[in-house]
């Protein structure tokens, strides 16, 4: 069976950027060890055109001119547009099962024909959530129940399908890979120089540049630790992203970032680093002694903060989206968005006491996010598509009989406040 996949991220023989990417190949490559023929078709970013494979039985073609770098990749020419679709059409054009990663291929007349699965990996981006009102698929894979209330309550207002038509396959953890790991000396040339692992105690931010991914409530709560509790001695490791990505609004992201660090009088505690390859993030994680995800950004899934539990070290999250019911909250830290004295007397904790993942947690990982049940999933789903008939559209009536509730992305916090995932 031939098997046609879309990414409009970029991919990488040598990196991945996210964890979107990184789902991608390892679904790809359990099909192809599964015996199908697998073709990937993705973006082409600067000086990554060439084809190259992932195994045997994967080729991954950087063939589609979609605008670079992220965002907005449909900021092209009508003509550009065309070249896309003609690309994509001509290898539909011999695929038996047709899966789109993230839904972002906008043409539902393409693939009609054609069994089809769509995934759909946030819940934020235009593109992404275009293709969820666009779909036209046998299947709609969701990464997490909060996804599927989000999509459900949203679009499937319109569709009565809908809600048939979707699977829940949460991601999963390469538990294999992702344990405690002693650093290699591969990783320790990578760190940067003023870091002195047996003095200093690492606070983690492994998130793409982006404000909503919570860069400055970390430095909110570093700051706090550092002038508040007296904690001089930790260090927070924040990334650089891949220069292929570099933009002006992206450097004065990092221009900003500097300035609040300057300002905070955080310049002796913060320290830059470059984007890690996949197979060093055991190690990085296992070095923290805990890992921040503070943002508002509303994740489908947001792997680092079960991936570095799986490593041995506390995450703390924000309850925003999808962190409020991944894990109950014994076996996960959370805080609500921007409580800044909340979330550093947590890390003060941590970071004195020592703490590293309990076994409760991890039994709960290795029960619920097990990657070998994620890809066993996938697999079943695509090879068992079938050519879907097109969704009816219905449109709601609402009048004075209409019953409203809190909205599934919107939660009630302890002190009666309300918070909403997307404001």
């Amino acid at each position: 069976m031939h098997i046609v996949m879309f990414s409009i991220n970029p991919l990488f023989p040598d990196r991945v950027t996210g964890g979107a990417p990184r789902q991608l190949q390892r679904v790809a490559e359990h099909l192809a060890g599964a015996g199908q023929r697998v073709t990937v078709l993705c973006t082409q970013a600067p000086g990554a055109d060439q084809p190259f494979t992932w195994g045997e039985g994967v080729q991954v073609l950087p063939l589609l001119p979609f605008k670079q770098p992220f965002p907005q990749p449909y900021d092209i020419p009508a003509y550009t547009s065309a070249a896309v679709l003609q690309i994509m059409g001509e290898y539909l054009a011999t695929a038996d099962r047709f899966y789109m990663h993230d839904g972002e291929f906008l043409f539902p007349y393409a693939y009609q024909q054609i069994p089809t699965v769509v995934s759909l990996r946030d819940n934020l981006y235009p593109e992404t959530i275009h293709g969820g009102y666009l779909f036209a698929g046998d299947k709609l894979i969701l990464i997490s129940e909060y996804s599927r209330r989000y999509y459900l309550d949203t679009v499937g207002r319109f569709f009565p399908e809908f809600g048939e038509r979707v699977v829940v396959i949460n991601n999963g953890i390469e538990f294999e890979q992702m344990r405690p790991t002693p650093p290699s000396p591969e990783l320790l040339r990578l760190l940067p120089t003023s870091i002195d692992l047996a003095r200093h105690a690492l606070i983690l931010h492994p998130h793409r540049p982006e404000a909503s991914k919570g860069a400055y409530q970390t430095l909110a709560v570093i700051d706090t630790l550092v002038h508040d509790y007296g904690l001089t001695h930790i260090r927070l490791l924040m990334p650089r992203w891949l220069n292929t990505q570099l933009t002006p609004a992206l450097q004065a992201f990092y221009d900003d970032l500097q300035a609040e660090i300057d300002r905070r009088g955080l310049h002796d505690y913060v320290a830059w680093h470059g984007w890690l390859p996949l197979h060093l993030l055991p190690e990085f994680y296992t070095l923290g002694a805990l890992t921040l995800s503070l943002g508002s950004f509303p994740e489908s899934f947001g792997n680092a903060v079960y991936e570095s539990l799986a490593c041995g070290t506390p995450s703390l999250a924000a309850r925003v989206a999808t962190h409020r019911e991944l894990l109950p909250d014994m076996l996960l830290a959370k805080v609500d968005y921007d409580d800044t004295a909340a979330a550093a007397a947590y890390a003060a904790a941590v970071i004195s006491e020592e703490r590293r993942t309990s076994p409760e947690t991890l039994a709960y990982l290795r029960e619920h996010y097990a990657a070998t049940r994620q890809v066993e999933a996938y697999a079943d789903v695509i090879l068992n598509a079938q050519v879907a008939a097109p969704m009816r559209y219905q449109h709601p009536t609402l009048n004075e009989n209409a019953r409203f509730g809190l909205a599934y992305w919107c939660y009630r916090a302890a002190d009666g406040r309300v918070y909403h995932d997307f404001r």
